[in-house]
This record gives C-alpha cells, structure tokens and sequence, in this order.
C-alpha cells in the first residue's frame, strides 16, 4: 500500500499513487495520505493521518486527526485536533471538537459537536425533516452510545451520557443519562416453524 509523507507545505494537484488531490487543496507538512484518498475542493489537511480511500471535499482537519479508512467529509466540516473519525463515517457542515471519536458507522449532518465526546457506532443525526435541514448541538465530554438517533434540533449539554438504541427528541440537560427506547416485550409465537 502506497503512501506518502509531505515534507513541506503545499498546495498543487497530485494525482500519483492512487491519490488524487484537487488543485487549491492545502497540506500541512508532516501530514500522511495513504493510497485511495480522493481530496477536493478549498480543503485543508493539517499534520494528521489519512488511512486509505476516503473522499473529502471543501474540509478542514486539525492536526493529530486520523481519518478513515472509507470515511466521507462534505463540505464546510472542520475536524479538530487529535480526533479520529473511522470507517464509513460520513461528516457534513459539521464542527467537531479537540479529542472527540465517532470510530465507525455514523452519519453527523449540521451539527456542532464539542470536545472529549464519544459518537458510538450507527449514531445517526437527523437533520432533515423533509423540508428543511436542522442543526444540533452536543456539549464537552458527551458519551452517545451506539445505534442512536438524534432527532434534529437538539441540544445535548456537557458531561451527559446518552444509552444505546435511543431516539433522542427533546433537549438534554448537563450531567444527565438520557434513555428514549421502548421495553423490550417477549410473546409467544403463534406460527409453527
């Protein structure tokens, strides 16, 4: 697997290696593109690390980021330092802050999210009603487990923890364990198999 190390500022097109960077893409020195990345658009890729074959487009990533592999970031995200955003993740027009993780699965759409936040696997924000997008926002230290849905606008404040498999549609307030599912009910089966 090709990779390459930039080993000084730069801005120009490269095409070589299975990497693709559009002319008026900005790389910082010390940033590490790996083979498959397709980069466009006004981004800028700071001192991070860039695993194989994601696609990013009119993005700002901070240094100590790693990004993918398969990650997708539209247009007007900024990923901030030392933040890992995994495999198959899609961010747009987003803000995510120092040290937050959304490893895997997971769509952010309009959202402002702060630092030290844990975004659990499946974790979906809402943002589209059918008519209009809308935006959501998630304090400092929030833990969202896996397989939650963020039900767009809300604001979920600092240091709360929000449980797996929840449809979150109403604000969350600071230091709170936010649980929005329905009880699990077991009947008898009625067809013969």
């Amino acid at each position: 697997m090709k990779k390459i190390i930039f080993k000084k500022d730069t801005v120009k097109g490269y095409n070589k290696n299975g990497i693709f960077i559009d002319k008026g893409v900005y790389i910082h020195k010390g940033a590490v593109i790996f083979s498959g990345n397709i980069i466009l658009g006004e981004s800028e890729i700071g001192e991070c690390i860039l695993l194989p074959n994601n696609v990013i487009e009119g993005a700002t990533i901070d240094d100590k980021s790693v990004i993918g592999p398969f990650a997708r970031l539209r247009p007007k995200t900024f990923i901030g330092k030392g933040c890992k955003i995994g495999n198959y993740v899609e961010v747009k027009n987003s803000i995510i802050g120092d040290n937050t993780k959304a490893s895997h699965l997971s769509y952010i759409g309009d959202a402002e999210i702060g630092q030290n936040c844990n975004i659990g696997c499946g974790v979906v924000f809402c943002n589209y009603d059918g008519k209009e997008k809308h935006h959501s926002i998630v304090g400092d230290n929030v833990f969202i487990g896996s397989n939650v849905n963020i039900i767009s606008p809300i604001k979920i404040e600092s240091d709360t923890l929000i449980g797996a498999g929840s449809t979150i549609t109403e604000d969350v307030p600071e230091n709170s364990l936010a649980i929005a599912r329905a009880r699990q009910e077991n009947k008898p089966k009625k067809i013969k198999t």
